[in-house]
């Protein structure tokens, strides 16, 4: 199949971007690409042809996943070699574990905009 178009990065709505992007880049190892960004939109520099982006929104309301109220709508997982370990490290940069967790092989945490995203054992 020919593709139509590249997916470029997923962007993300938020109450401040730069604040979000400095969490996912923790996470990512990916920096803030200062010069593609401003007050309103922040994207990461990817080691891929695909990055995150955070955009900022007026009266921004948090997914409350999982009720459907405010759905999720996306969210990101995460490969990682430990989850313990995995844990530790993204709780310590300001992630909240969620209080549903609905398998064993990966878990689910918000990130302080409190969209859901899963570490998952890789």
């Amino acid at each position: 199949m020919t593709a139509i178009a590249r997916l470029s990065w997923t962007a993300i709505d938020c109450p401040d971007p730069r604040a979000l992007a400095a969490f996912y880049a923790a996470i990512t190892g990916w920096p803030v690409d200062d010069e593609a960004s401003d007050d309103e939109w922040v994207q990461l520099r990817a080691d891929g042809p695909v990055t995150l982006a955070f955009q900022r929104v007026a009266d921004y309301q948090a997914p409350a996943w999982p009720g459907q109220e405010h759905p999720q709508q996306e969210h990101l997982d995460f490969y990682v070699e430990d989850l313990d370990e995995g844990e530790r490290l993204v709780l310590a940069i300001g992630a909240r574990k969620h209080t549903t967790q609905p398998a064993q092989s990966f878990r689910v945490y918000l990130d302080p905009a409190d969209h859901p995203f899963c570490l998952i054992a890789s």
